[in-house]
């Protein structure tokens, strides 16, 4: 099982801040948290979990998907990627190569992969632009959590802050967690954009928001 380490390398003190400022330590906090309640998870549940992912019927018809191979404990499995592949979908996977947008590639199968930074399985073949996300008709977004208004909280690497922008407007946008993940608020900041769904094992695909965005 790959590790999946969340936090940077020093986490300031937390002190008193004024109405509005962000709180990133507190923010680190509810990250390690979160990965900490997956680790937690006993492997039959994630097994399960994973299984009622992947068979989840997914918005969008068959054509370039961007995705990603689940590492360490997020959830989900190899057999979610299996099944857009048998649709008839073209899958993208994420691409590091630097602090800004992600790159993408195709999958083509395990054997496709190799490890890359952050210990993420990564494909081997020819790299397609971070420019890549605009011909998806779906985007899967790894995610700790996301709440009722569709802020997603990512492991703070900012990867996917920076390339969703990048995905043509309207198209799904879907984090994919745990049913205990779904949270009613997250902290967000101008820059973040929304994802449209949640997937989750037990109940599927929720669209987002479920209730009007609230002054933060």
């Amino acid at each position: 099982m790959t590790p999946d380490p969340i936090g940077p390398p020093d986490i300031p003190a937390a002190t008193s801040t004024p109405p509005g400022y962000l709180d990133e330590s507190a923010k680190w906090d509810l990250r390690r948290r979160l990965a900490a309640a997956r680790r937690e998870v006993p492997a039959a549940v994630r097994e399960r979990e994973a299984a009622a992912l992947a068979a989840v019927p997914l918005p969008g018809p068959p054509g370039t998907v961007c995705a990603y191979w689940p590492v360490g404990f997020e959830p989900g499995s190899p057999e979610l990627l299996g099944g857009l592949v048998r649709r008839g979908c073209r899958v993208l996977l994420p691409v590091v190569d630097s602090s800004g947008p992600l790159e993408w590639a195709e999958y083509t199968g395990a054997g496709s992969l190799q490890r890359g930074p952050l210990g993420l399985l990564q494909p081997i073949g020819p790299l397609l632009g971070r420019a890549a996300i605009a011909t998806a008709v779906l985007v899967l977004v790894p995610a700790l959590a996301v709440d009722r208004t569709g802020v997603r909280l990512g492991r703070g690497g900012g990867h996917y802050d920076r390339t969703l922008p990048l995905a043509t407007p309207g198209i799904p946008l879907v984090a994919i967690v745990r049913d205990d993940e779904l949270l009613a608020a997250l902290p967000a900041q101008p820059h973040d954009v929304p994802v449209t769904a949640a997937l989750t094992p037990r109940q599927g695909l929720i669209p987002l928001p479920l209730e009007s965005r609230r002054t933060r």
